[in-house]
């Protein structure tokens, strides 16, 4: 049975939602003043629906944009608790969004259409594209040699068919790590 959108939430239920470990909801209530989660028989937690919204603006303000416990108890002193509440109501995952994750990724995927002819014009007036090299034939290593050619050979690309995301968590954090180190890299080589 579902919880309604307004029910009390238990620390393993909120642990869930956000993704993170039970200890360190508990390690950012002795942080954060403002999260003040009831407490009941045995110690027990139950957080609100604003309690989860304050932890999802404080992990996004943490984990995604890299703050530290500091920063963030800077902006929740001068900016207020409802600023970062806004930032997690904004993160709140979309019921259909949450839907579709969940949801089984296709087995094959859906057939291309063909390409239009060498010759023909394209909708917006533009040239025909060349043809693209394959980039991975060698391995990969072609990649960064193959882009600026594909840039310069087709400066508006088509639009590209949407893709689902990834459904469990395990491959949505590796996709968030290596995201997090790219931009590391990206910010990196900015300094040079």
């Amino acid at each position: 049975m579902e919880k309604s959108p307004e029910a009390f939430r238990t620390i393993s239920e909120v642990a869930e939602t956000l993704d993170v470990p039970p200890h360190v909801l508990r390690f950012w209530e002795t942080r954060f003043a403002q999260v003040k989660p009831v407490k009941r028989g045995g110690g027990r937690r139950y957080y609100r629906p604003e309690d989860v919204r304050l932890l999802r603006g404080i992990r996004g303000l943490l984990y995604d944009d890299g703050m530290t416990i500091k920063g963030v108890q800077k902006i929740l002193r001068e900016r207020g608790i409802r600023h970062v509440i806004g930032l997690g109501a904004e993160a709140e995952p979309d019921e259909a969004v949450v839907e579709a994750a969940a949801a089984p990724a296709p087995v094959a995927p859906a057939p291309r259409a063909p390409a239009p002819p060498a010759s023909a014009p394209r909708a917006n007036g533009a040239a025909p594209a060349a043809p693209q090299p394959d980039l991975f034939a060698s391995g990969g290593t072609a990649v960064a040699e193959a882009i600026p050619a594909i840039v310069a050979a087709d400066p508006v690309p088509e639009p590209v068919a949407a893709v689902a995301p990834p459904a469990d968590k395990r491959t949505l954090r590796t996709l968030l790590s290596e995201l997090q180190a790219l931009r590391t890299v990206m910010i990196d080589e900015g300094r040079r």
